[in-house]
């Protein structure tokens, strides 16, 4: 069944099938629901088809990817910052793929779903006692993931986590080291106000969602695993820096 699964998402008409369905069920809550402000799609204009690695923060499991594959075929209809209306569905980008965690993408036949529309599944975290337990990266699934940005552009969360501040994974930094991608951090915030950790409920409507694209990083690849991932964290605003602002913002709205 899974090798059924992993040709599936490399059939293109089934992508395009799948981006369709999900994208016309998703749009509304975007920017009818709630509203939606994009920024920095102009750092797209001069990226390569392949070896391109999105790096963001994540705020729900499936709101956020969704968001950006809306922007990322908007903009391969010469859209800026902006959705509009969604005829870019009937032709969509599909040259991307996401990591997400392998427990997460057999939750529920919607996520089996949205995996066809090009997730690579990796093994993240494990169970004990109910607590999820963090591990690094599987060795064959960072060749999963090497794979893909040979041929696409890959968009990944280096938290593996939904909560704010989480430390950042190694992993991604050994992937980067490795495979030299141009690397474009991003940053979304509002998600996790307007659904369920999931991001396939509403929780608050009329919320502002932002993502914002940011320049490509500037990486020494040579540098060890550690300056790299500390690099991106302070990229996407995760880093022990931003913890201390917004900890600092909380304290002046409660006082």
């Amino acid at each position: 069944m899974s090798s059924i699964t992993e040709r599936l998402k490399n059939f293109k008409p089934v992508r395009k099938i799948v981006y369709f369905i999900v994208g016309l069920v998703s749009y509304p809550g975007l920017v009818v629901i709630n509203k939606l402000k994009i920024s920095g799609t102009e750092h797209f204009k001069h990226l390569p088809k392949n070896n391109v690695l999105f790096v963001s923060n994540h705020q729900t499991y499936f709101a956020d990817v969704i968001t950006f594959l809306h922007i990322f075929c908007a903009v391969k209809w010469g859209k800026s910052n902006r959705l509009g209306i969604p005829y870019y569905l009937l032709n969509p980008f599909t040259r991307v793929n996401y990591v997400a965690a392998e427990e997460t993408m057999k939750g529920s036949w919607i996520s089996r779903l949205f995996a066809l529309a090009g997730a690579l599944t990796v093994k993240r975290t494990w169970r004990k006692d109910g607590n999820e337990v963090r591990r690094g990266l599987d060795p064959s699934d960072t060749r999963k993931i090497t794979r893909a940005l040979e041929k696409n552009w890959v968009i990944t969360f280096p938290q593996g986590t939904t909560k704010p501040f989480a430390p950042g994974r190694k992993g991604t930094a050994l992937i980067i080291k490795r495979n030299r991608p141009v690397v474009i951090p991003v940053v979304i915030s509002g998600f996790w106000r307007a659904f369920n950790k999931k991001g396939l409920k509403f929780k608050k409507k009329g919320t502002l969602l932002s993502v914002t694209f940011k320049e490509p990083l500037n990486i020494d690849y040579e540098a060890s695993s550690e300056i790299i991932l500390a690099q991106l964290m302070d990229a996407i605003e995760q880093s022990k820096k931003f913890m201390l602002q917004s900890t600092k913002q909380i304290s002046h709205s409660v006082f």
